[in-house]
């Protein structure tokens, strides 16, 4: 993920517990940030900050993108298992989707408070917050999208469960379109291979 704030590139890496830190005008890498975990989806609030789930211990890291140091640890119950992650930057709110409760819990970055948890599929991976539309996108892998409407900062409630496709996880969304876009293939069935010549981008805009 690009952080603006620092003009630098932050590499997520599960395996290694931490993240490292690129300087895109030199390609150099010109840091390492300790995560205390296995780390998830993270992002940036631009104004010198970085949030990124730990998968592993169900909890919200809150990042200093200079200091390139773990500040705070926010626990997610009831929310468990936290993969995608997006942030509501004006009214300061996280969105963290988990798989083992099948939540979207909102949490309140001012002090790491969870105050609401929304329903969402099985198998999540993404989630996208859409500012315009206050719309928020929770793809899963159960062949569904969970879309979600912001009343408001503490108010949410489940719109739509959109029917895609079996592990149609991954999503982007284009905020100026407002169109989402998940990749997914056709997998032989019971195992993780891939029919040859199936991948494909599915894409789906507000009607």
């Amino acid at each position: 993920m690009y952080d603006s704030y620092t003009d630098r590139i932050f590499s997520i890496n599960g395996e290694s517990n931490n993240a490292s830190v690129v300087d895109p005008n030199t390609l150099q890498q010109v840091g390492t940030v300790a995560l205390g975990g296995a780390p998830e989806f993270a992002v940036s609030d631009g104004k010198g900050l970085i949030y990124n789930n730990l998968e592993d211990k169900n909890s919200l890291n809150v990042i200093d993108a200079k200091t390139l140091k773990v500040i705070k640890n926010y626990p997610l119950a009831p929310g468990g298992g936290p993969t995608g992650l997006a942030l509501d930057e004006k009214n300061r709110r996280a969105f963290s989707v988990c798989r083992q409760n099948k939540g979207m819990e909102v949490v309140d970055i001012n002090n790491g408070k969870v105050i609401a948890t929304i329903p969402i599929g099985a198998g999540v991976d993404a989630v996208a917050y859409d500012p315009e539309t206050k719309l928020i996108f929770c793809s899963n892998g159960d062949a569904t999208t969970t879309i979600i409407k912001q009343e408001s900062a503490d108010k949410y409630s489940v719109i739509q469960t959109l029917a895609t496709q079996n592990r149609a996880k991954t999503m982007a969304l284009d905020a100026k379109t407002h169109k989402i876009y998940l990749s997914v293939a056709t997998y032989e069935t019971g195992t993780r291979k891939v029919v040859p010549n199936t991948f494909k981008v599915l894409v789906y805009k507000l009607q």
